[in-house]
């Protein structure tokens, strides 16, 4: 009988510590997924808090902002009286200016009309189907290069006869025309040449140059005072001077019709004397 009262007492112990053990597993993983569920709470809180702290900041940039767009605002307000005025005075300023280039645009297209008519009476004076005779225009200017060969001959300063008769025609036209000037330029190849009278290339072409002059002066009764001589020497050659044919190129005389420069400006301060009235 004892020994059966004990067998039930074991079993029964037994069975309440098995029963112990489960509820202690229960409650382990009840906490577990109470803690996973802090744990994950605390995260979002966590979060949300930086966000707060971002609007926060947001917010008082935002505020910061209205205030300086208040600021501007009232001084835009403030200034726009005057920019308005200002922006009419400029306005202005631009008219003037527009109507001064006009002006002077116009002027300068009635230059451009009285050098393309120059152009037109000296070929027709001189002749263009001569190929040692050029007439052109460089840089508004109006210029007529002749050979060297129809004015000189080789190593001289002294005019032929030929040369005479295109200096008298382009004398003619330069005689209609009292409000230009007339310069000549020598030009030589680069073969050096010294005797008792010339000493270089420079020598020659201002010798060649004056000479010209001359002729213009005392045959044609060209006023000195629209003459002008210089010489170039050999320093701006047309072509290259390893050829003869390039040599004979690069000696030449160029006799430049233009505007007195005097007169040009006088023009076109008149022009500007007239935008006033």
């Amino acid at each position: 009988m004892k020994r059966s009262i004990l067998i039930l007492s074991l079993a029964a112990l037994t069975l309440g510590s098995c029963g112990s053990k489960k509820k202690i597993a229960e409650l382990e993983a009840k906490n577990k997924e109470i803690q996973d569920l802090l744990n994950s709470a605390t995260v979002k809180l966590n979060t949300c808090l930086a966000e707060k702290d971002g609007l926060t900041q947001r917010i008082d940039d935002l505020k910061n902002t209205n205030t300086d767009l208040i600021n501007t605002r009232d001084q835009i307000t403030t200034l726009s009286s005057k920019g308005a005025a200002n922006l009419e005075k400029s306005l202005e300023s631009l008219k003037e200016k527009d109507l001064k280039i006009t002006r002077l645009q116009d002027a300068l297209t009635r230059k451009d009309s009285v050098t393309i008519a120059l152009v037109t009476s000296i070929k027709r004076a001189v002749g263009v189907n001569d190929p040692d005779i050029e007439v052109n225009v460089e840089k508004g200017v109006v210029y007529i290069s002749i050979a060297d060969k129809l004015l000189f001959k080789s190593g001289s300063y002294d005019v032929t006869d030929r040369a005479k008769e295109i200096l008298g025609k382009v004398a003619k036209i330069v005689q209609d025309k009292p409000d230009f000037e007339c310069m000549v330029e020598g030009h030589t190849d680069n073969v050096p040449i010294k005797n008792t009278v010339l000493i270089d290339n420079w020598d020659l072409s201002v010798k060649r140059a004056t000479s010209i002059v001359r002729i213009l002066q005392k045959d044609f009764g060209i006023d000195p005072k629209r003459l002008v001589a210089s010489g170039r020497g050999e320093y701006i050659p047309l072509d290259s001077n390893t050829s003869p044919e390039g040599r004979a190129k690069n000696r030449r005389t160029r006799i430049l019709v233009l505007p007195k420069i005097d007169q040009f400006y006088d023009m076109i301060e008149k022009e500007m004397k007239n935008q006033t009235k």
